[in-house]
């Protein structure tokens, strides 16, 4: 005999207070990774100190710091400074700001991302897809050529917009928020973004003066071939020699993988072979446009340019929400990825504040959004980085640069800058996982291709829309027509669903289903539907045996939690049953489904003799039922 609270093991204890609820439901939420796990049971000071370096990275790993791994720290700083140089420089080109703000850029935020930052591997600095998806929306309102102040200042107010939210997502834990970008999405909006980039880089190869403002593929190459008489044919030659010399050290360092830093001094290379040839025989005089005067001096405060009026306030902030989350997405699953190697793990909240507060702090010193692009972050990993320090020694070269050499790197040829910003963006089509793609699942191709085809021919958040669009079309698919199977037997105590095992048999007299998604108002019309439609189909291939349905058995295991619409929808189904003469059972219902079917009394309504932990149990009870039903309708027979 079991306890009052208990039948046939199953557990039927009054329903958790809703504090205690809501409690459980806020921890799964908020803290599924439970960060703070190793705080339990620590005296006070041990726990203050674990908080210091939960949420301050840097006092955990500064203290065991040492000259053995600042070696290697160093070697790498270095190296993803050389590449910091050209790609900053080339990026601010891109957004069309001032080159010295793509080097501020490199400077101040590695410093913030060095402190708060929990990836050893990620190699802060700009990034080509937010860079042009500012640009695109700042111009909506304001031209560079107009007024380059207020430009740049609408660039530093998304900059700290995004920065902000950034923050907001990691201090709340709301980092999930950033899954809705899936893979198939990010694939799909970095290949389209590449292909803009690249084309947009055709002004720069081909010498062209006058250009369009729009991204999008037909705009770029109307504007290309209607200004063809700009073409200059010297910006066309320098262009193909770096640009080949930029992929053929790419190619040595996928054949070669010990020789990584072939390719990553490339970029510098061509700079300084650009800006020595620009000096040596005055290329502007040929048609060959430099960047211009660069000036001396560190990051002067930018508080006195942000810029919230009421008149751009729209498009700074659909810059900045927009680059929050790519940023967001590329960083994190950038830090992720590199973590994964060497089998460690990162906390994408922290990660989140990280970057928010870098960009935060970087907005009020004259820079742009920053996060960990690929390239860099595989440089860093590559040269054998040990920790964040990697970012302080870019940082002090960087600010080396700022106060001695930026004025050198005027003389940088605009097409050098075309060359490494359109080879860096040949690496990020990838054509290989989007036929991955194509081969394995054919929704998630259409999700790729929508943010590809719409990034490279409608505008780049229209692309990014399509793209998230599509994807929440189908997760709301998954929810209103959630999975449901009927079960049979492989073994005595194996229940497999009959469609992937046709051998599996039947049990004579029940119907067992196995549901497996909450029950929710937008599925729990369909799932009453499916439910009747098994037992409909079952009744009509019973009834050629000659052998009725008695007892449908649910296997609520999969059935992680319930609304009320779904309690109701069962009371409907348990009606529409009974009217047939088949009587419902459950089994293993999970504790909140379980609470929520006792406080609304449909555990009273079926009984909690209805009620089984295992299908083995309801079928071994069910089965004795059906031979009793048959004795009694046996010896009622013999009577008549």
């Amino acid at each position: 005999m079991g306890s009052p609270k208990s039948l046939h093991g199953v557990n039927f204890a009054p329903p958790r207070s809703f504090g205690t609820v809501l409690k459980a439901n806020l921890k799964e939420t908020l803290f599924p990774d439970d960060p703070f796990y190793e705080f339990k049971n620590e005296k006070l000071s041990k726990r203050i100190l674990k908080g210091i370096q939960y949420f301050v990275p840097i006092c955990q790993w500064l203290p065991k710091y040492n000259f053995g791994l600042f070696k290697f720290d160093l070697l790498a700083g270095i190296t993803i400074a050389s590449l910091a140089i050209p790609q900053g420089i080339s990026y601010a080109k891109l957004a069309e700001l001032p080159p010295i703000i793509g080097l501020y850029s490199s400077f101040v935020p590695p410093l913030i991302y060095a402190i708060f930052g929990s990836s050893k591997h990620l190699a802060v600095g700009t990034v080509a897809t937010c860079s042009l998806i500012m640009a695109e929306s700042i111009q909506q309102k304001v031209k560079p050529e107009d007024n380059m102040q207020l430009y740049v200042g609408l660039f530093y107010t998304a900059t700290l917009i995004s920065g902000l939210l950034q923050t907001a997502l990691g201090v709340f834990r709301l980092g999930f928020l950033v899954d809705f970008l899936s893979h198939s999405t990010i694939t799909g909006f970095m290949g389209g973004t590449a292909l803009v980039i690249c084309l947009q880089q055709l002004k720069g190869m081909l010498g062209l003066k006058h250009f369009t403002s729009h991204t999008d593929v037909v705009h770029v190459l109307r504007a290309v071939f209607e200004n063809r008489k700009e073409w200059t044919w010297q910006c066309a030659v320098v262009g193909v020699i770096f640009l080949t010399f930029l992929q053929l050290s790419r190619y040595v360092r996928k054949k070669k993988p010990n020789l990584f830093w072939v390719s990553a001094i490339a970029p510098i290379i061509v700079v300084v072979v650009g800006c020595l040839f620009a000096y040596l025989f005055n290329a502007e005089k040929h048609g060959i446009a430099i960047v211009g005067k660069l000036s001396k001096g560190i990051n002067p405060p930018s508080l006195n340019l942000i810029n919230f009026s009421p008149e751009y306030i729209s498009v700074v902030l659909k810059a900045g929400i927009v680059t929050a989350m790519v940023s967001l997405a590329e960083g994190i699953a950038i830090g992720r990825s590199f973590s994964m190697m060497d089998n460690e793990q990162i906390d994408g909240n922290k990660e989140m504040v990280a970057i928010g507060l870098m960009n935060i702090v970087g907005s009020l010193t004259s820079c742009y959004l920053s996060t960990g692009p690929f390239s860099k972050t595989a440089v860093n990993h590559n040269a054998g980085c040990r920790s964040q320090m990697s970012n302080v020694v870019m940082s002090l070269c960087m600010l080396l640069t700022l106060l001695f050499l930026a004025p050198l790197f005027g003389y940088t040829p605009l097409v050098a800058l075309a060359a490494i910003i359109m080879s860096a963006m040949l690496g990020l089509i990838d054509y290989e996982k989007a036929y991955h793609l194509y081969k394995t699942d054919k929704f998630d191709f259409l999700i790729c291709m929508a943010a590809f085809f719409g990034v490279a021919f409608i505008s780049m958040d229209m692309g990014l829309m399509m793209s998230v669009g599509l994807a929440l079309v189908r997760a709301l698919l998954y929810v209103a027509r959630p999975p449901t199977c009927k079960l049979g037997t492989i073994t005595n105590t194996a229940f497999r669903d009959v469609e992937q095992y046709p051998g599996s048999k039947q049990t004579p007299g029940m119907l067992i289903l196995k549901l497996g998604s909450p029950i929710y108002f937008p599925n729990s019309n369909y799932v009453r539907e499916r439910i009747l439609r098994w037992v409909r189909d079952e009744q009509s291939l019973e009834n050629s045996k000659r052998n009725e349905i008695e007892y449908l058995i649910l296997d609520f295991g999969g059935v992680t939690s319930i609304d009320i619409t779904g309690v109701e929808t069962l009371f409907e189904t348990r009606r529409s049953l009974a009217a047939k003469s088949i009587k419902i059972i459950l089994v293993n219902p999970r504790l909140g489904v379980m609470e929520k079917l006792i406080v609304t009394r449909f555990i009273d309504v079926i009984g909690k003799e209805s009620v089984f932990l295992t299908i083995e149990e309801a079928i071994e009870t069910c089965r004795f039922s059906l031979n009793s039903s048959s004795q009694t309708k046996r010896e009622d027979v013999e009577i008549a």
